[in-house]
């Protein structure tokens, strides 16, 4: 029997790298320093990498995924525009990126401890998805 729990955990990971790589894509354009612009390029390349593998799993066990919320995807686009708007700098990119990635970060650590029973694999790429994530912000923070 499939554990609940790792469909559950499958598609909040599913969620938060669509989201990753979605929000690295409205900035992307917008960078001017080189370096800083690759890190962002393959950090978006290490989360499409990651929903590849997180689909192959999702269609093991027959699952669609999930979708980021419209509101949070309506809400990280306002805050991007607004803020690039205002601030098109490098340093202000650089900070709604750190912001969105320990944002990520906390809510997969929350969805790990609340899908405990979630198999290992499961468990194994919601480890990595966070880690991609924690190494973007230190990666970037000689930027902010």
């Amino acid at each position: 029997m499939i554990e609940p729990d790792t469909i559950k955990l499958l598609r909040e990971c599913d969620a938060g790298v669509k989201m990753g790589a979605a929000s690295i894509g409205e900035v992307l354009d917008a960078v001017q320093n080189g370096n800083f612009k690759e890190r962002l390029a393959d950090c978006k390349q290490a989360h499409e990498a990651l929903d590849h593998e997180l689909q192959g799993m999702l269609d093991k066990y027959h699952d669609e995924g999930k979708e980021p919320s419209p509101m949070a995807k309506g809400m990280s686009w306002m805050k991007t525009n607004v803020k690039l708007g205002m601030d098109p700098s490098d340093q202000a990119i650089a900070g709604l990126m750190t912001d969105g990635c320990n944002m990520g970060a906390k809510y997969l650590h929350k969805y790990l401890n609340q899908y405990k029973a979630a198999d290992e694999d499961s468990k194994d790429i919601a480890k990595r998805l966070i880690r991609l994530e924690e190494q973007l912000v230190s990666d970037i923070r000689q930027y902010l």
